[in-house]
């Protein structure tokens, strides 16, 4: 695998790149399907799918668990899935204490 991108100059080409996928990709589907109802739709999905992505590298590194770095959205979602299962075994174990 690949190691992760140091170069200033690098990380910013990949942002460019990114913002212009994402401006092509809209422009492109508005072209194809003009209505408003999709622009709206589409700048929601956007947004939200922008404050998940913030969720899942800031909020959660920061103040639910900042002992575990995040590598990307595999590894956020092996987390996740461990913390569940974890917190199920959890919850199991104490019900065999109680009775």
């Amino acid at each position: 695998m690949l190691g992760d991108i140091t170069s200033l100059r690098l990380l910013w080409i990949k942002f460019a790149l990114f913002i212009f996928l994402g401006l092509f990709a809209v422009t492109l589907a508005l072209l194809l399907f003009p209505d408003v109802k999709l622009a709206v739709l589409m700048a929601v999905a956007i947004w939200a799918f922008c404050r998940a992505y913030y969720f899942t590298f800031y909020v959660v590194e920061k103040y639910a668990d900042p002992s575990f770095k995040f590598a990307g959205l595999g590894s956020f979602l092996r987390y996740a899935l461990m913390k569940r299962k974890r917190n199920a075994d959890d919850a199991d174990s104490g019900a065999d204490k109680r009775g």
